[in-house]
C-alpha cells in the first residue's frame, strides 16, 4: 500500500445506536486482496487489503443486514472484486459498476445477475481523469435496459459546470457524499442552496455520507456535518441513503471509528419513520425492488 495510506480500524466500537432490523449499508468497498484480485495499472492510489470477510464481519458488528459495494476506483473496470462480494453474500449484498462504452451485453447481462444495479461516473480530478459527456451517454444507453441507475461523485464546485449535463441525464441518478459540500459554510447558504435545487428531481437520490471525509471539526461527533445531511434527509426522506464508506480510501487525516459513524444516523435522521426510510425502505426499493411488499 501506500507510504501514507491510513488502514481501516481493526477495531472501531460498538456503536450506541441500535440499526432497525434489515438495515443496509448502501456506500462501502473492498480492496482486492491485490494477490486474488490485482489493482488496476492506471489507479492512483495503492490501499491495503480489505476483503469480504472483513466487510461481512464489520457489518454483523454494527448490526446491519445488508451492504450495497461500489467499485473502487483502484480496480478501475475490472469488477471482479465487487462481484465475488456479491456471489458470497447470500443475496445480502449488491453491486455498483465501473464499465467502459464498448462493454458488451453479454457482460452487463453477467454483472446483472451477480447483483449489480448501478454504476459509478467519477469526476474527482485527484482520483480518477473524468472523460467527455459523449463518454458516459454511450455507457447509459447500454445500461438503461437493465434498469440500472448511475451513481455521480463530484466536488462542490463541479456541480456548475456539470448542471446541465447532470440534469438531462434519463436515468436514476445517485448522489455520493452529498457532492462534498464545504461545511464550513452556512447550510442555508447559496451554494448548499443550490444542490438541494439540484435535489429536487424526482429521479435524484443523495448519500448522506461520509462525515469523516467532510467534517472539519473531526471526530467523534463530527458536528458540523450534522446540519448539511439533516437538511438533506428532512428534504427528500424518500430519496436519501447511508452507508459507511468503508474502508474509508484515501481518507489522510485520521483512521474512522465506524461505531461513531453509525451513531450519526439519529442525529440526521431524527425521527424513527426516517431512519427507517433511510436504512431499509429507500435502499430496499432501489437496490431490492423485487423483495418490496406493495
Amino acid at each position: 500500500m501506500d507510504p501514507d495510506w491510513l488502514p481501516w480500524h481493526a477495531s472501531p466500537s460498538k456503536p450506541t445506536y441500535t440499526a432497525p432490523d434489515g438495515a443496509v449499508d448502501a456506500h462501502c468497498h473492498v480492496f482486492g486482496p491485490g494477490s486474488e484480485f490485482p489493482f488496476a495499472p492506471e489507479r492512483k492510489y495503492t490501499p491495503c487489503d480489505a476483503s469480504k470477510a472483513q466487510l461481512f464481519a464489520l457489518r454483523d458488528y454494527l448490526g446491519f443486514t445488508r451492504n450495497v459495494v461500489v467499485q473502487a476506483t483502484c480496480h478501475g473496470a475490472d469488477n471482479r472484486a465487487m462481484v465475488d462480494v456479491l456471489k458470497h453474500s447470500n443475496g445480502r449484498a449488491r453491486g455498483v459498476a465501473t464499465v467502459v462504452p464498448d462493454v458488451s451485453d453479454e457482460e452487463l447481462g453477467r454483472l446483472h445477475d451477480a447483483g449489480v444495479r448501478g454504476v459509478r461516473f467519477n469526476y474527482v480530478k485527484r482520483l480518477v481523469d473524468p472523460k467527455p459527456d459523449a463518454y458516459y451517454l454511450r455507457i447509459i444507453e447500454k445500461i438503461k435496459k437493465f434498469g440500472w441507475h448511475v451513481v455521480i461523485y463530484f466536488e462542490a464546485a463541479d456541480l456548475a459546470e456539470k448542471w446541465d449535463f447532470f440534469t438531462s441525464l434519463p436515468v436514476t441518478i445517485v448522489v455520493d457524499h452529498m457532492g462534498r459540500p464545504d461545511v464550513t459554510k452556512d447550510p442555508n447558504g447559496p451554494e448548499f442552496a443550490r444542490f438541494l435545487e439540484f435535489m429536487e428531481r424526482e429521479n435524484v437520490w443523495c448519500k448522506v455520507t461520509c462525515p469523516d471525509r467532510l467534517s472539519k471539526s473531526g471526530p467523534p461527533s463530527y458536528d458540523d456535518f450534522v446540519p448539511f445531511a439533516k437538511k438533506v434527509v428532512e428534504k427528500i426522506p424518500d430519496r436519501v441513503l447511508w452507508g459507511t464508506d468503508w474502508p474509508h480510501p484515501n481518507l489522510k487525516s485520521h483512521t474512522p471509528d465506524d461505531g461513531k459513524l453509525v451513531d450519526v444516523i439519529p442525529r440526521i435522521a431524527t425521527t424513527e419513520k426516517a431512519q427507517r426510510k433511510l436504512l431499509i425502505e429507500n435502499p430496499m426499493r432501489l437496490y431490492w425492488p423485487e423483495e418490496v411488499k406493495v
